[in-house]
């Protein structure tokens, strides 16, 4: 049979109370004690229950994630960033993968309010009437990472994605390109779906350029969509110069048709994604992409969070809006008219 504290407290001849102080390093106990309860514990093999510590503290020091998509590179590399935030802050993460399933989601949203997770990071926008629901009833900060969805009380830590595409697009437009293809994302998403798509088709209309609907496809974020839709795009007739995909997985899928149809990137179609992701340095020519700060949106997510887990009075009055920068590498170029 396992060990308990009380037995930990009969080996080093002190209270049980004195045990719980030592373990959950409170400064006012002798050090000749913390000696004997710490030698009692090694010899005995005993482990603290963190359960039953964190009923005691009232606090887990866990936080639970909501991904939509582990496989995206844009969300492991912002996991990444919130797991070593956390971890220098003594939190650890519950992350779940939620693949788009809500009936999982709200699984998991449950086993966070039973496991008493301190705080909860939500990483999508698509939220059913029972998630909605839950989440606002909760006495538990929660915060939205790299999204906003709409008509929700709690803080999101986001980019200007509007603004982000409308760059993306007009930068294009500099370049000479009339006949840019767009690939967007769901549009059931508003940040992600529907701002980046606003964005482009004001871009190509405040600058006068031409929007042709047979140029536009809706994929899914990931390098599969990019390709089948790029694949969908070489068949129009004339064909695009530059296409701007509005995350950098599916920017490398159209890469990928491209080559594969004998045809170059940049010398016949440029292509700008959207993320700033390690695939961008990964795949050659090197891809151009709207750059968001993944890694201080992750850190910011984190420290915004463990502020509303201290304070529960702090209410940050807007959502925190970050940069976006445009990276240019190698894969747009100059349109040059034929002949």
């Amino acid at each position: 049979m396992a060990p308990k504290i009380k037995d930990v407290a009969k080996k080093a001849g002190v209270s049980v109370t004195t045990v719980s102080r030592v373990l959950n390093g409170e400064k006012y106990v002798k050090d000749d004690l913390k000696a004997k309860v710490k030698r009692a514990i090694d010899e005995l093999g005993y482990a603290p229950s963190h359960i039953a510590r964190s009923l005691v503290r009232k606090k887990t020091n866990l936080i639970g994630v909501i991904v939509p998509d582990l496989t995206s590179s844009f969300y492991s590399t912002i996991l990444s960033s919130i797991e070593e935030t956390a971890s220098l802050n003594d939190y650890n993460l519950l992350v779940c993968n939620i693949i788009e399933d809500t009936d999982k989601e709200l699984k998991y949203l449950n086993v966070f309010k039973e496991m008493r997770v301190d705080g909860i990071i939500i990483m999508h926008e698509k939220l059913s009437e029972d998630i909605r629901s839950f989440i606002n009833k909760l006495d538990i900060p929660v915060i939205f990472s790299s999204v906003r969805p709409l008509d929700h009380k709690f803080v999101s830590v986001i980019i200007d994605d509007y603004e982000a595409a409308y760059d993306a697009t007009r930068y294009l437009i500099e370049l000479g390109h009339e006949r840019i293809a767009f690939i967007g994302g769901d549009m059931r998403d508003i940040t992600s779906g529907q701002n980046r798509y606003v964005g482009y088709r004001n871009a190509l209309k405040d600058q006068g350029v031409r929007i042709v609907n047979d140029y536009i496809r809706f994929g899914d974020y990931k390098t599969q969509s990019g390709y089948n839709l790029m694949k969908e795009l070489l068949a129009c007739e004339p064909r695009p110069t530059a296409l701007f995909a509005v995350s950098d997985d599916m920017a490398v899928g159209a890469m990928n048709c491209i080559h594969d149809h004998q045809l170059k990137v940049p010398d016949d179609i440029s292509i700008i994604g959207f993320d700033g992701s390690q695939l961008t340095e990964l795949v050659r020519p090197r891809l151009s992409s709207m750059e968001q700060p993944i890694e201080d949106m992750g850190k910011i997510t984190v420290d915004t969070l463990i502020e509303l887990i201290s304070d529960p009075t702090f209410s940050p009055r807007e959502d925190l809006i970050l940069g976006h920068k445009l990276v240019v590498r190698d894969s747009c170029k100059a349109y040059q008219t034929e002949g």
